[in-house]
This record gives structure tokens, C-alpha cells and sequence, in this order.
């Protein structure tokens, strides 16, 4: 069916779907404590007030590449009064949409509650460098840029699929069972939050989707998390693409083509041509990354091969060392 009205007002058009989905969410989410996640038992006092004992790198039960992802992840969920603001000033206060913002906003408080209370307990961060990024990021605040409701819908719902994945991957790699339960717990949210956006985005590309597509070429090809102002963040992105945390080949496999195949952007036949240009600059950023996932993957298993050997010829101290 072709759709001639291609700038409708999405936020009151899709307001039906977004009560629905509401509702939905509301009914499939699980309620949870933070403070049951945390291993209160391996806590100790630190120095300061309390006169207790100094965090020491050694005390970290992390791996360093994990330290990073951690690090990242909390700190973009400790910039959660700038999304607040972001998205309430973008969906508005009222309706369904604002009962969604609060709602998203009040779930989203528990993960920097209990990833921080997890990362204090058992000593994974300094605690001293771990506030003074945090005071440095949240001051800095956030602003996405979108250009339009469509293109925030578009950022969101890949944005949250990606967050999912940052956390259930850096969980998996943690090498600490609670650590481990937690950041999945963490990423559950993380998936049904990317399940409401995607399914709103289903609805709105109905309603006018050359417009869609397009935000979402826009959003796909110029994609960047949204603590990349983190201080640091190129050289700790950087370090968790080598561990696999979070790269190319994530980005690819588990985040855009599971979106893209649920929303048929690449197979929808309803598109005029704005929208079959937009679909065919995704169709060849996908292919660069596919690429250049290919290319890190081959490094990767390159350098994972000289370690092997270098700790065959040299024992574990030279094993150590090329870590």
C-alpha cells in the first residue's frame, strides 16, 4: 500500500501503540532488588573518614579489558539525568509517552546502583579515579542530536540492543559469578527496553516509512555509543574490541541484523526513492563492516596464535608478559 504522507506527527500517531506497549512492558518485566546482587560479605571499609584500607590494582578480581567495559558501562548509565532529559524533551511528559519515560528512567536508576555497589564490594575499580570520571562525565551532560522523532526512535532502539550486549558480554567474560548474574540481570532490562522501541518502530514504519528508513540509514551509518565522551573512552573501546567485549562483529551479528531483520527494512517493498537510497547506503555499511569485522577477527586469531606459541617456547612468565 503506498504511503503518500511521509511526515506525519509520529509522537500523536503512534501514542495508541506506545499505551499498548506500556502495558506490555509493564506485564512482562520482572521486578528486582539491586542490594540482592551485591556480595555484601566481600566488602571492606576504605580509607578516608572510616579509616580503612586503600583500593590496590592487585585487589581486583577483573580482568583489565573487563575493568574497561565496566568502567564505560557504569559511567553511561551514571548519565542518566541527561537521557531523562533527552528523551522527556524529545516524547514529551504526557500521555503514554511520558508514562513510559518516567517508567524507562525509574528501571534504568537501579543498573548504576547496582553496578557501582558490585564494583565497590569486591574492589574491581579504584574508587577515588572511578568519582573523579564520573563527576567529569555527568558535568559534561549529553545531547544525541537527533534531527527528528523518527531519528530518536531509530538511535534508541539500536542503542539499547547495543547497551544489552555490552553488559551481557562483559558479564560473560567477568570471570566472577557475580559479576556475571548481575550484568545479566542488568542486560534483561536492557533487552525488553530495545524490545518496546523496536516495536514502536515497527508501528511508525508503517505510518510513514521512506522517513524511517531513512533515520534509521542516518542513525546505522553514523552510529556512536553513547559514552563515547567518557574520558578515555577510544583507547578503552579499543581494548574491549580486541578481548571481543564489544566489536565490529558484535555490532554486526547481534546488533544491526537481528534489528534489521525484525523490522524488514532490507525486504520492505513499500519504499519510494528516498527510502531504496537509504536502504542501499545500509545495505553497503553493512558490508564494510562485514569487512572489517573479518579483518580483526584474522588479527585477532594472529595474535592469540603468537601467544600460544611465545608461552609453548618461553613458559608462563613469557605468557604473562605478552598479555
Amino acid at each position: 500500500m503506498p504511503h503518500a504522507q511521509e511526515h506525519v506527527d509520529l509522537l500523536s500517531e503512534l501514542e495508541p501503540a506506545v499505551a499498548r506497549q506500556v502495558d506490555r512492558h509493564i506485564a512482562t518485566s520482572r521486578e528486582w532488588f539491586p542490594h540482592q546482587y551485591i556480595p555484601w560479605s566481600s566488602a571492606q571499609d576504605f580509607d578516608g573518614p572510616l579509616d580503612g584500607e586503600p583500593w590496590r590494582p592487585e585487589q581486583s578480581p577483573l580482568p583489565p579489558t573487563v575493568r574497561d567495559a565496566l568502567l564505560i558501562n557504569l559511567l553511561t548509565e551514571d548519565n542518566l539525568p541527561s537521557y531523562h532529559f533527552e528523551i522527556a524533551s524529545r516524547f514529551g511528559r504526557e500521555t503514554a509517552w511520558g508514562t513510559w519515560v518516567h517508567r524507562w528512567t525509574a528501571e534504568e536508576g537501579r543498573h548504576s546502583d547496582a553496578l557501582r555497589a558490585y564494583l565497590h564490594a569486591v574492589r574491581g575499580l579504584d574508587p577515588v579515579a572511578l568519582e573523579r570520571a564520573r563527576m567529569s562525565h555527568v558535568s559534561n551532560g549529553y545531547d544525541s542530536g537527533m534531527p527528528s522523532v523518527a531519528h530518536a526512535l531509530a538511535y534508541v532502539t539500536v542503542q539499547e540492543l547495543a547497551t544489552r550486549e555490552a553488559h551481557r558480554n562483559a558479564g560473560r567474560m567477568c570471570g566472577e559469578a557475580q559479576g556475571t548474574r548481575l550484568m545479566n540481570r542488568i542486560a534483561a532490562d536492557e533487552n525488553l527496553h530495545m524490545l518496546f522501541y523496536r516495536n514502536i518502530c515497527a508501528h511508525a514504519l508503517e505510518l510513514t516509512p521512506n522517513h524511517m528508513v531513512r533515520a534509521f540509514a542516518d542513525v546505522i551509518c553514523n552510529f556512536r555509543m553513547p559514552g563515547h565522551g567518557i574520558p578515555g573512552f577510544r583507547g578503552r573501546a579499543a581494548r574491549i574490541a580486541v578481548a571481543g567485549i564489544y566489536d565490529l562483529v558484535v555490532h554486526h551479528d547481534n546488533v544491526l541484523m537481528p534489528l534489521l531483520q525484525a523490522l524488514y527494512i532490507m525486504d520492505r517493498g513499500d519504499l519510494g526513492p528516498a527510502g531504496e537510497e537509504a536502504r542501499e547506503r545500509v545495505g553497503r555499511h553493512l558490508e564494510r563492516l562485514r569487512d572489517q569485522g573479518q579483518r580483526l577477527e584474522e588479527l585477532r586469531r594472529q595474535r592469540e596464535e603468537s601467544h600460544r606459541h611465545r608461552s609453548g617456547g618461553h613458559g608462563g612468565g613469557a605468557h604473562a608478559a605478552a598479555r
